[in-house]
């Protein structure tokens, strides 16, 4: 299946916390997307290996998504070599994306900056015909880097109007890692009351920036060419 845009995130919950917005709008303008998680968020203080593999599925259910794989790397400790670098190429040539989605550059969790790294490692190694594979050589036209837990500077902000109700029901599809009163296990830094409320907040902020109701911001490596100014308009 060939998809237009794929999501590929550390763990379950990053892409609908990065960007559900987006990947909600894309569907609904009739692209193709995809989400791949690289581990099963198994090291998690709230919840469950098991847990996060139902709330990611009805997650992917209000998103519109056509498929969410997990690739079960090892939460925590996966690592930027040949061995996953060959697993993560086989999936990026069997659905042969257009554009890639991943975790932000620099962040509070080692394992986004490291999923940054790996898909990025992974997305250029698709592109040699050399390296043999089920699926024929294949690189994306594009790599993005959603906006995690560090407030860092966008490249450019999409804007993302209409769609923050549905990014905030996939989001809130992870019960057991999000605020609830009446769940007793420990709290971490995404479990307060303040976090919940920053999904919305920061979507509203960044759409503030570029004159509309909401947007997700986007970070990239090199540079995004322009065929004229009426892209921009």
């Amino acid at each position: 299946m060939k998809l237009d845009i794929l999501a590929i995130g550390a763990h379950p919950d990053d892409v609908e916390l990065g960007a559900g917005a987006t990947l909600a709008k894309m569907v609904a303008s009739g692209k193709k997307v995809g989400i791949v998680d690289l581990t099963q968020g198994e090291l998690g203080t709230r919840g469950t290996a098991e847990t996060r593999k139902q709330e990611a599925t009805e997650a992917a259910k209000i998103l519109g998504v056509e498929v969410r794989e997990n690739m079960k790397f090892r939460d925590g400790f996966f690592v930027n070599d040949e061995e996953h670098q060959m697993k993560l190429i086989e999936v990026i040539r069997k659905y042969q994306p257009e554009i890639v989605i991943c975790n932000a550059v620099e962040d509070r969790h080692i394992d986004h900056p490291k999923g940054a790294e790996l898909v990025e490692t992974s997305c250029f190694l698709s592109g040699l015909k050399r390296i043999e594979t089920e699926f024929p050589a294949w690189r994306p036209k594009h790599i993005f880097h959603f906006i995690q837990w560090y407030p860092l500077k966008p490249d450019f902000v999409l804007d993302v109007s209409g769609f923050i109700e549905k990014k905030k029901a996939a989001c809130f599809a992870y019960k057991t890692q999000f605020h609830d009163p009446n769940n007793q296990e420990p709290n971490t830094p995404i479990s307060s009351i303040q976090f919940k409320d920053s999904i919305e907040n920061r979507a509203r902020d960044l759409g503030m920036l570029i004159g509309a109701e909401a947007g997700e911001g986007f970070m990239l490596k090199g540079y995004l060419g322009l065929k004229d100014f009426e892209s921009l308009c």
